[in-house]
């Protein structure tokens, strides 16, 4: 069954393809028999697997990394395949298009592709509205979600920190933890967030603001992985 889909997916650039395969699975989730024999095939539940980490208990060490599903439209469909957690975005507080296009590549002898989508999303707003629609949500399920936050790209890194509180205010109510990116290529002078001065004070002011939530969240940190041992 895989490689006819494949075959017909692969006729599709490698974008359409893979927005086209999320909003059919997106409706296919919600036929009841869809998901349960998802959760039969692919859903372990084994006390062994379960990570404690950050205060949090993962069912088990397999999640989804952010930018697959960036807006959380799919996640009930990745809970029931048996993911310990899902990662969504990364979400910033305005929509916006993303880097022009062709901006995903398939690297098909390697199995691989090349992503310089630039932080394209719905925006806050619609990512916490589809969150809150979702089953994961109104059933208490035990999958944990983390936010992935960054800035708008039309905003100077002077007012970064502005964008990122936004949108931790944004989705605290609706995620366990939270990743700061500043990490994407993509995203011109993000990386410039990397430097000391810089990331201590985005770091200070959202822990700041996260001590005065009634539960503070974990607040993770998503570097570029090129960086020098200096650096």
């Amino acid at each position: 069954m895989y490689k006819i889909i494949r075959f017909f997916l692969f006729k599709l650039d490698a974008e359409t393809a893979h927005h086209l395969t999320l909003k059919w699975f997106a409706v296919l989730i919600k036929i009841p028999f869809v998901k349960s024999i998802l959760k039969f095939l692919y859903a372990i539940e084994d006390k062994k697997l379960e990570r404690n980490l950050f205060g949090l208990t993962f069912k088990n060490p397999v999640g989804l990394a952010a930018g697959l599903d960036k807006n959380a439209e799919c996640i009930d469909a990745f809970a029931a395949l048996g993911f310990g957690f899902i990662e969504i975005g990364t979400v910033t507080p305005l929509a916006q298009p993303g880097n022009d296009k062709p901006r995903l590549f398939r690297l098909i002898q390697d199995e691989a592709i090349i992503n310089r989508m630039g932080f394209n999303n719905e925006g806050m707003k619609v990512v916490k509205e589809n969150i809150l629609k979702s089953e994961i949500i109104n059933h208490k399920s035990k999958i944990i979600i983390g936010g992935n936050i960054g800035k708008n790209k039309i905003t100077p890194n002077e007012n970064a920190v502005d964008d990122y509180i936004k949108c931790f205010d944004a989705l605290y109510d609706v995620v366990d933890y939270f990743v700061v990116n500043v990490s994407s290529p993509n995203t011109p002078n993000l990386r410039a967030l990397q430097e000391k001065e810089p990331l201590k004070e985005l770091l200070f002011e959202l822990q700041n603001q996260n001590k005065y939530k009634p539960i503070p969240k974990p607040i993770l940190l998503k570097i570029a992985p090129d960086l020098t041992h200096e650096q």
